[in-house]
């Protein structure tokens, strides 16, 4: 038994996270940190935390989209299918800061989105930049050669692939 989540993901074959008494979720660490059951797991698992911005599911033209003050995020394959049966309801959007990069040519205008840097974390072997992103306060890690101050405005993008959701009420996985 531990309370320390770093030793539970080097050590533990299988991990089994508790909140309150109840258990959340049990599985293999990284099915945990890919694949959290619920918000809880998803913000205990991993650091630095997950991110985590309220929205709302929409439609826009047949496509489910994430929408919040400052972010308009499309939801890609398997996780747009689930999602388009929660159209108009709130939903909580989670993304690992090591999911988040500067955005380039290449990224999908559907997953870009403005930040300002609130603070800057040379590390060394990475960047950690508080963002925000409209009211959100997003983390992203990015290579330490990235020349960024605070106040600096990024256009960052996300790795589809890695988004999660979560339903607002019940704050269950989409």
């Amino acid at each position: 038994v531990t309370h320390d989540q770093v030793e539970a993901m080097t050590l533990g074959d299988r991990v089994v996270v508790m909140k309150d008494g109840l258990v959340q979720q049990v599985g293999e660490p990284l099915e945990l940190y890919n694949t959290p059951a619920n918000l809880f797991v998803a913000g205990f698992i991993g650091s630095p935390a997950m991110n985590f911005a309220n929205v709302t599911l929409v439609d826009n033209g047949g496509k489910p989209v994430a929408e919040a003050e400052g972010l308009r995020i499309g939801l890609p394959g398997e996780l747009a299918t689930r999602a388009r049966a929660k159209t108009g309801r709130k939903a909580t959007l989670g993304i690992r800061p090591e999911d988040i990069h500067i955005a380039t040519a290449a990224d999908a205008p559907e997953y870009c989105f403005e930040a300002s840097v609130e603070v800057v974390e040379q590390l060394g072997s990475e960047i950690l930049l508080d963002t925000r992103v409209g009211p959100a306060l997003m983390v992203a890690s990015v290579e330490p050669t990235l020349r960024v101050r605070a106040h600096d405005k990024l256009k960052l993008a996300l790795k589809p692939e890695r988004v999660h959701m979560f339903d607002a009420e019940t704050e269950a996985a989409i």
